[in-house]
């Protein structure tokens, strides 16, 4: 048994390096990318983070090569998908008229719309084409939505992961593993936290202070309510083992990001300017997925982090009481399921 063991973690080292060595040989060509959705900005960062990385690098092992624009009418992607689009066009990306023609030309896919609603839609011929897909930040209009991509992955295979920029920020990621405050048994985040019409409220921007919320806390949140006013957000979620994670919108005064950590030894603040920025550590996961189909976060993960944010929504229509997240999620599933049973 000592012995079987011993040449499977061999086989898995082995596998390790090779990856690691392909990922770092300038001479293996790089993954063409794909872009859906040319409605954020998003889309020009990452396209030059991408496209005027060295050759051999990790971010230089992906290149942007084509570009679908998209756009629905809320403002944030009516007014700027034409500026953005051209941005990307001046940098000598190709720009096409529909999905399946940007599939034809590429190997992977990023799929940036800012409105997510049209998540779903965009994603299914990704994920029918069998093409690696990072779907930014929101993963989808709604849970059920998001419920039907993990499942339609799932069939065909497709490995996926989405993302705020902000949950792999140095600064986050440094509080997460920070051994000095022991065991981490409850967290803070705050930030910006517009909406959108249509959108639910925490999907637009308010989801970036919750991923970071759920990078330190990890899944397991069983109930969620939430105190609003004009100005403020207050989500605050009791985790299994009698954890609390709160989340502090801010829509006025104020509102830049922050975090801290309560631990078993001690209190820790993220550091600002720690690590990578955004951006940029977001370009560098998303490589590193591209080049091994590993996924930074789970689709589990994200589900439930969804389902926080749905739970949040229905704890304001019930004035504030606190709300089950599985009961929540069951509900989604059992229309995902439908919907999908209809198709």
């Amino acid at each position: 048994m000592k012995m079987k063991r011993s040449y499977v973690l061999s086989v898995v080292l082995c596998l390790a390096v090779f990856v690691a060595a392909l990922a770092a040989d300038p001479n293996t060509p790089p993954l063409r990318a794909g872009m859906i959705g040319l409605d954020t900005s998003h889309v020009p960062a990452f396209a030059r983070l991408f496209n005027e990385a060295p050759a051999g690098s990790e971010l230089g092992g992906i290149r942007v090569v084509v570009g679908y624009p998209g756009g629905t009418d809320i403002p944030a992607s009516r007014d700027r998908v034409g500026k953005f689009t051209q941005m990307l066009r001046d940098m000598g990306v190709e720009i096409v008229d529909t999905i399946p023609d940007l599939l034809a030309r590429v190997d992977v896919v990023l799929l940036e719309s800012v409105d997510g609603r049209i998540h779903l839609e965009e994603a299914i011929p990704v994920i029918k084409a069998g093409k690696p897909l990072f779907i930014d930040k929101p993963l989808a209009g709604s849970l059920a939505d998001a419920i039907i991509i993990r499942e339609m992955a799932k069939k065909h295979k497709v490995p996926w992961f989405s993302s705020s920029s902000y949950r792999v920020t140095g600064s986050i990621q440094d509080l997460r593993k920070n051994s000095e405050i022991g065991e981490i048994v409850g967290a803070a985040t705050w930030g910006p936290c517009s909406y959108q019409p249509g959108i639910p409220d925490m999907f637009f921007y308010g989801i970036h202070g919750i991923e970071a919320l759920f990078t330190m806390m990890g899944p397991g949140c069983q109930t969620v309510a939430r105190t609003q006013t004009p100005d403020t957000d207050l989500l605050v979620g009791v985790w299994k083992g009698d954890r609390v994670g709160t989340y502090r919108g801010i829509r006025k005064n104020k509102a830049s990001f922050g975090a801290v950590a309560y631990g078993s030894l001690g209190i820790a603040q993220a550091e600002r300017g720690s690590g990578l920025s955004g951006y940029e550590a977001l370009c560098h996961a998303i490589a590193r997925f591209f080049k091994t189909g590993v996924t930074p976060v789970t689709p589990e993960e994200t589900l439930e982090l969804f389902a926080f944010m749905e739970a949040a929504d229905e704890s304001k229509r019930q004035g504030g009481c606190a709300v089950s997240v599985e009961a929540v999620m069951a509900k989604a599933q059992a229309e995902a399921k439908a919907r999908m049973e209809r198709q």
